[in-house]
């Protein structure tokens, strides 16, 4: 299972590095009469790279309005413009768009024309973030792999908006006004194939509602989290990097087996407000506990397999695989006890 994880984890990291992919080699015969009709139909507020024919560059160039959109563009960069509205007329000829970066300009729902995004029919990737949102646009193509909406005004999710993006893999909400009002038990209904869900930096006292239960990444960082709720990771059997820094965690808000989840790789919860290290499952790796009111740590109590049992079976038993463990801001003082090294034998670095 983990090694699933793994595999999918970095298949999301690759899709979410600067993804250049070109298809060069499509066009890699074509002679010089080619490159000057490509030249001659590319908008003259932009850019058309002869090496990657099917890009079009419109960036940081002051447009408030989005240019005709030549047909062969695939891949198309708007960002840092004062665009306002989003029309379905420079996207006539447009389709064969797979990604589209509208960050950092001036778009309000108003300014979107009615099923102008959905038209996109082939559109994988949609960058709205940095803009003036105040609602999750709909509708959306149903064939997008990742919406990216984060540092808008985002206060409301119209009903049903996701529940036809089976192929969407990352959901991107960070840094909007969400409350828990906005998240029903539907809200996600649809996101079969959802990895990664980031809804940090908003305005949330609760953890959400029905994630998918695919979701391997969840991210809910500087919100006002006091409670996790009684066997809420057995709905999402997958989370492996676990995010809850800048929350208001206490003792009494975790279950005695919260987060006692084999699925959890990485675990954060700095800048909350425990005093004492939560019971882990042994298959944990990365575990902050940084900036809270822990006073001790003792390894028998925290270790997750008997400490006896793993000196009987060594390396050949269930070893906690724990590797980093952060404790500064805390109110512990060095050194470690002996009892949390012999416990987690693997790790390889303790920040006190």
């Amino acid at each position: 299972m983990i090694l699933k994880a793994y595999t999918s984890l970095l298949l999301l990291f690759l899709v979410n590095s600067v993804w250049t992919r070109t298809v060069r080699q499509v066009y890699d015969d074509l002679g010089i009469d080619h490159w000057s009709h490509y030249t001659s139909e590319c908008p003259q507020e932009c850019f058309c790279p002869p090496s990657f024919p099917n890009a079009l560059y419109c960036d940081n160039k002051g447009l408030k309005e989005i240019p005709p959109i030549p047909a062969r563009i695939w891949y198309l960069y708007l960002q840092n413009n004062q665009i306002e509205t989003l029309s379905e007329k420079p996207f006539v000829n447009a389709t064969h768009l797979r990604w589209i970066n509208l960050n950092k300009n001036k778009i309000t729902n108003s300014g979107i024309e009615n099923g102008v995004l959905s038209k996109l029919k082939r559109l994988l990737y949609l960058f709205l973030e940095d803009n003036e949102l105040e609602e999750v646009p709909a509708p959306l193509p149903v064939g997008l792999e990742q919406l990216r909406l984060a540092r808008n005004k985002i206060s409301r999710i119209p009903e049903g908006v996701f529940s036809h993006l089976e192929n969407l893999t990352l959901l991107d909400l960070h840094q909007n006004s969400l409350l828990d009002s906005a998240l029903q038990s539907d809200t996600f209904q649809g996101l079969n194939n959802l990895m990664q869900l980031n809804i940090a930096k908003n305005s949330l006292k609760k953890m959400p509602l029905s994630i998918p239960a695919n979701t391997l990444q969840l991210f809910l960082d500087n919100n006002s989290i006091e409670v996790i709720p009684e066997n809420y990771f057995s709905a999402i059997p997958k989370v492996t990097f676990l995010r809850l820094n800048y929350n208001k965690l206490s003792d009494d808000g975790i279950p005695p087996n919260g987060f006692n989840v084999s699925s959890i790789l990485d675990l954060q919860l700095s800048h909350n407000q425990l005093t004492k290290i939560p019971p882990i499952n042994a298959h944990l790796e990365h575990l902050h506990l940084d900036h809270n009111k822990i006073k001790s740590v003792n390894g028998t109590q925290i270790c997750p397999v008997s400490i006896a049992l793993e000196e009987d079976y060594g390396y050949y038993g269930n070893v906690p695989r724990l590797r980093y463990l952060r404790l500064d801001g805390n109110e512990i003082q060095p050194p470690i006890p002996l009892d949390v090294m012999i416990c987690f034998r693997l790790l390889q670095a303790v920040v006190i």
